[in-house]
């Protein structure tokens, strides 16, 4: 039987072991274990420790997470704004994919953001050539806007394309007693 999975607001002391996590389920050759990889569209980190420790420490930002054990298997970052809750760089473990735990930590950061922020709404930007990931989203209740925003591709710290036609498509999903 596996050990029980805990939810919680990522801390700094939390930082190491979530860049590692984000990085390996994103990018480079432990990815491919996964179905979330990009490594065939971005190559590089996902994200550093600097960013991250901003995202974990700043009001108005969380970064939710599940572990295992002690050790994070999953996360998301969460970002109150003007016009619901931003969600991104939604991890789980390359090796623990398709197992439910992306459904779980999904409906654990609407959750969040209804019960914490009373958000209406949260949205997300997808690479626009992960169809796939896009499909997920959308059988999880989200919904394309037609929305685009660009890929940072002169910023190393999200990564280096290997496309020059990245772009994101905001998605998004009415959360909560407004649904």
């Amino acid at each position: 039987m596996m050990p029980p999975l805990r939810t919680r607001p990522a801390t700094p002391a939390d930082i190491p072991a979530l860049v590692a996590l984000v990085n390996s389920a994103y990018r480079g050759e432990s990815s491919r274990a996964g179905w979330t990889t990009e490594a065939d569209l971005v190559g590089g980190q996902r994200v550093d420790a600097e960013r991250l420790t901003e995202e974990v420490t700043r009001d108005g930002h969380v970064v939710l997470m599940h572990e295992r054990d002690g050790s994070p298997v999953a996360c998301v970052h969460l970002q109150r704004t003007s016009d619901g809750c931003y969600l991104g760089m939604f991890t789980v473990q390359p090796t623990a994919q398709g197992r439910g735990l992306g459904r779980q930590l999904l409906e654990a950061a609407e959750r969040w953001a209804v019960e914490q922020w009373d958000s209406s709404t949260v949205y997300m930007t997808v690479i626009i050539q992960r169809s796939d990931l896009i499909t997920w989203y959308e059988r999880r209740g989200y919904h394309r806007t037609g929305e685009r925003r660009p890929f940072p591709h002169d910023d190393p710290r999200f990564g280096l394309p290997l496309r020059d036609d990245l772009e994101f498509e905001v998605l998004r999903k009415q959360v909560g007693a407004h649904v």
